[in-house]
């Protein structure tokens, strides 16, 4: 329903959302216990209000439920961190081999997210220059995802170390499908307001006037 008086965030709630921002975290540690019914399918109902280009909602979530496609997953994830390993020498290869950078062996819920760049929906609008944001929509709807699970208090991991191509034909979905995300989620075993890797002493997080340019 259609509400013409504008809706107010006051500033208690602002301040909120951006604790809910800073404690975000990309999750790779679980406790044992399953979501509760029917939260994935609630999660997957926020992300689907995410913006889209041309309203074309390209987003596509397949639920993962299957052991030997979970297991099917995890090996070529580790085959795919295995090989990773080898673009890495001295200090850093060891840094990386001892980094956790997917809980797929241990989250109770996963989720693969693809988008339909073939889709009809929107009748094509803003992708004629950028067909690309398509993929952006879908990036945009796991992200709406992410926050949404945080605030339910519940973790979320995006891994990409795989093969898309094979994680495509381990979940059997549609060749024009492009794989975006696989998203292991659950309640984490420790929460903190800081990245993990930068706790691992990877990377650091720089100030955003790192990334800025006026013209």
């Amino acid at each position: 329903m259609s509400n013409s008086a504008p809706i107010g965030f006051d500033e208690g709630f602002r301040e909120r959302l951006r604790e809910l921002l800073v404690w975000r975290r990309d999750v790779r540690r679980f406790r044992p216990e399953p979501l509760p019914p029917g939260s994935l399918e609630r999660l997957i109902e926020i992300a689907c209000l995410a913006p889209s280009v041309g309203l074309s909602q390209p987003w596509r979530f397949v639920i993962v439920d299957d052991p030997a496609r979970r297991a099917a997953v995890l090996e070529d994830f580790k085959a795919c961190n295995a090989d990773a390993l080898g673009d890495y020498a001295g200090d850093l290869a060891r840094n990386y081999a001892a980094l956790k950078l997917a809980g797929i062996a241990e989250s109770p819920a996963q989720l693969a997210v693809f988008a339909d760049p073939a889709t009809d929906l929107g009748h094509g609008l803003g992708r004629r220059t950028m067909p690309e944001m398509a993929e952006y929509s879908v990036v945009a709807a796991i992200c709406t995802m992410w926050l949404a699970a945080r605030a339910d208090g519940i973790g979320m991991g995006w891994v990409s170390i795989l093969n898309p191509g094979r994680v495509s034909a381990i979940l059997d979905v549609p060749t024009t499908w492009r794989f975006i995300a696989y998203l292991c989620l659950g309640y984490p075993l420790v929460e903190d307001d800081s990245p993990e890797l930068e706790r691992a002493r990877w990377e650091h997080r720089r100030q955003p006037e790192s990334f800025l340019w006026r013209r």
